[in-house]
């Protein structure tokens, strides 16, 4: 048997998206073209990005598509018209690198030990030239949910611009552009049973963003590039589902954790992650056994390359280097079963008794 427990990394195809996906694939025409076949295409564009819209509270022309939550992330933090940038500590690495290679002065955000942005370290940072701040809605380690209408808040008082990626949030918690009041938003469809490889930036009405991908007009000259209709209508078929409920899988799952420390557990947190450590335990075995034991989890500080750094999310939460070097992070998803919960309990517990007996000895 093997349990599939991380949903944040991606997430395997709905039902419903596959299918609207597979009828996607019989179309031939190019969207910008003017022949039946291109309006054809042209319809299913602007029919999914009008479900798309009506999902997040948003209209559709705010909705420019993207290959992903990263590139959605560099158009937002390269081409807003700001001249510094205040980034959030716990921030993507989409997010970071593409604030680090903007060429404008950036500062971080520093969080609480429980994975929160601390409100006044921001207010004190927005004493300057026009910002963008750019803090995540729901954080991909911890799955910590951040207050963004309180730094929508602080940023109109100093006249600066606030982005949020939403990425891990959409799907799982109702996730409204409208009521949240930010100038961008990054979404994606993949964490939730939607495609890899297609995203979007919803950008408010009247705010001109210098575009990263040039080349064509398309996506309102946001974006350039033939649009991505397949991924595109699968996207759309994921935000018409039910947001995922996983509280009660990740209740039964934390109860047996009471001898590890769960990382953000007294803030709001997404129903469907858990990131934990017991001292003395290391991620890069810990995630090995697992796997051998056919359950898929990951590090919270998992890079790149496959390999278990420290993770720069718990380090913002002043994690002592003995847990944050052992962190596993377990994200449930829409068709994740008290079965999954029960054989990722039993697997865990034998490695915890593996590991006691072997300091005991």
């Amino acid at each position: 048997m093997r349990t599939y427990l991380d949903h944040n990394a991606t997430s395997p195809l709905r039902p419903a998206v596959a299918e609207a996906m597979c009828a996607a694939m019989e179309l031939s025409g190019n969207a910008s073209s003017v022949h039946r076949e291109g309006r054809v295409a042209r319809k299913l564009l602007d029919d999914s990005r009008e479900a798309i819209a009506r999902e997040i509270g948003a209209i559709a022309p705010m909705i420019s598509f993207t290959s992903g939550g990263s590139e959605a992330n560099n158009l937002a933090i390269k081409g807003a018209p700001v001249e510094r940038l205040l980034v959030s500590a716990i921030e993507h690495p989409a997010v970071i690198e593409a604030a680090k290679a903007s060429g404008k002065p950036m500062a971080f955000i520093p969080a609480t030990a429980q994975g929160v942005v601390d409100l006044e370290a921001l207010r004190a940072l927005l004493e300057g030239p026009k910002a963008l701040i750019s803090v995540m809605l729901a954080n991909n380690e911890t799955g910590v949910i951040q207050p963004i209408r309180e730094i929508v808040k602080l940023a109109q008082k100093n006249k600066a611009l606030v982005h949020t990626d939403a990425v891990q949030a959409f799907g799982k918690i109702p996730v409204n552009f409208g009521l949240l009041g930010v100038d961008m938003m990054t979404i994606a469809a993949h964490k939730v049973g939607g495609p890899a490889g297609v995203g979007a930036l919803v950008v408010r009405d009247g705010l001109a963003l210098e575009p990263v991908v040039h080349g064509g007009g398309q996506e309102l000259r946001r974006r350039a590039g033939t649009e991505n209709l397949i991924g595109i209508a699968g996207f759309a078929a994921v935000a018409r589902e039910k947001h995922i409920d996983t509280n009660s899988l990740r209740d039964e799952l934390e109860t047996q954790l009471s001898e590890a420390v769960i990382f953000g557990k007294d803030a709001a947190r997404l129903s469907n992650t858990t990131c934990f450590a017991c001292a003395g335990m290391s991620a890069e075995t810990l995630l090995m056994n697992f796997d051998l034991e056919g359950v898929a989890v990951s590090s919270g500080s998992a890079c790149s390359s496959g390999k278990v750094a420290r993770s720069h999310v718990l380090e913002a939460m002043q994690a002592p280097h003995e847990l944050s070097r052992g962190a596993i992070r377990v994200s449930l998803g829409w068709n994740t079963t008290y079965e999954n919960i029960n054989h990722f309990i039993v697997v865990w517990q034998r490695l915890l008794a593996r590991h006691k007996a072997k300091a005991a000895a």
